[in-house]
C-alpha cells in the first residue's frame, strides 16, 4: 500500500513547489554578490588619484604663521641677550669698552639695557633676512643646516674675541685685519647680495647709534680712533649682522609663507 509521503511527491503541485523554491534559495548568494560589488566600486582604483585635501582656511593659516613668528623672535632675542652678556663681558676685561663704577658692580658687569637692547636688535635682524630674501624671490640655500649655523657663530665669537685680545702697533692694521675676517665669514656661511647689503646697512646703522650713544656719555671706548669710538667696531657689528641673519633663515625654514588677503 503506498505511503501518504510518495503521493504527496508525486502530485502536480508538489513538483511546482521543488521547482519554485531554487531562486528563494539562491536569493542570499545574489545578496552577497550585490554587497561585494558595490564595496568594490567605493575601493578607487590603484591608478586613480587621491582625494584632495580639505583647504584650510585663512585664519587657520594665519593663526600658524603668527604663532611661528612669536617663537622665531622668542629664540633670536634670547640668542641677542645671550651674545650681549658674553661679549659685551669680554669687552669689559680688556678694558675696551668702559661704563660707569656702578655698572660695572651688578652681577653681569654691562648696564641693564644693553641685554634686551641687543635681543631686540637680533630679533629684528634675525626676521629680516628672510623677509627680504622673500622680497627678492632668491630664497638662501648655502649651507642650510644648523652645524653651519654653530660653526658661523663660533667664528663671530672668535673675531670679537680677537678685537680684544690681538695687538697691532695700531689699530688701523686691527682693523683691517678684522674686516678681512668678517668679510671671510661672509663668504663661507653666507655669499648672497642680500647678506652682504643687510650687514652692510647693519654695521652703518649701528655704528651711528653707538657713536651717539658714546657722544652723550652713556659708555665710552678707550683709544678711539673714530669719531668717539674704535675703528674696527662696524666689522663687529656687520660679522654679527651676518650671524644672526644665519639663525633667522635656519629657524625660517620650513615655516609656511604669510597668507594674503584677497
Amino acid at each position: 500500500m503506498p505511503r501518504l509521503h510518495d503521493h504527496f511527491w508525486s502530485c502536480p503541485c508538489a513538483g511546482a513547489a521543488r521547482h519554485l523554491s531554487p531562486p528563494r534559495a539562491r536569493s542570499a548568494p545574489a545578496t552577497r554578490v550585490g554587497g561585494m560589488i558595490a564595496a568594490t566600486r567605493s575601493v578607487p582604483a590603484p591608478g586613480a588619484p587621491d582625494a584632495e585635501p580639505e583647504p584650510r582656511s585663512p585664519r587657520a593659516d594665519a593663526g600658524s604663521w603668527h604663532r611661528h613668528l612669536v617663537q622665531r623672535s622668542l629664540v633670536l632675542f634670547s640668542v641677542g641677550v645671550v651674545l650681549a652678556l658674553v661679549l659685551n663681558l669680554l669687552q669689559i676685561q680688556r678694558n675696551v669698552t668702559l661704563f660707569p663704577d656702578e655698572v660695572i658692580a651688578t652681577i653681569f658687569s654691562s648696564a641693564w639695557w644693553v641685554p634686551p637692547c641687543c635681543g631686540t636688535a637680533a630679533a629684528v635682524v634675525g626676521l629680516l633676512y628672510p623677509c627680504i630674501d622673500s622680497h627678492l624671490g632668491e630664497p638662501h640655500k648655502f649651507k642650510r643646516e644648523w652645524a653651519s649655523v654653530m660653526r658661523c657663530m663660533a667664528v663671530f665669537v672668535g673675531i670679537n674675541h680677537a678685537s680684544a685680545k690681538l695687538d697691532f702697533a695700531n689699530n688701523v692694521q686691527l682693523s683691517l685685519t678684522l674686516a678681512a675676517l668678517s668679510l671671510g665669514l661672509w663668504w663661507t656661511f653666507d655669499r648672497s647680495r642680500s647678506g652682504l647689503g643687510l650687514g652692510i646697512t647693519i654695521a652703518f646703522l649701528a655704528t651711528l647709534i653707538t657713536q651717539f650713544l658714546v657722544y652723550n656719555g652713556v659708555y665710552q671706548y678707550t683709544s678711539p680712533d673714530f669719531l668717539y669710538i674704535r675703528s674696527w667696531l662696524p666689522c663687529i657689528f656687520f660679522s654679527g649682522g651676518v650671524t644672526v641673519g644665519n639663525i633667522g633663515r635656519q629657524l625660517a625654514m620650513g615655516v609656511p609663507e604669510k597668507p594674503h588677503s584677497d
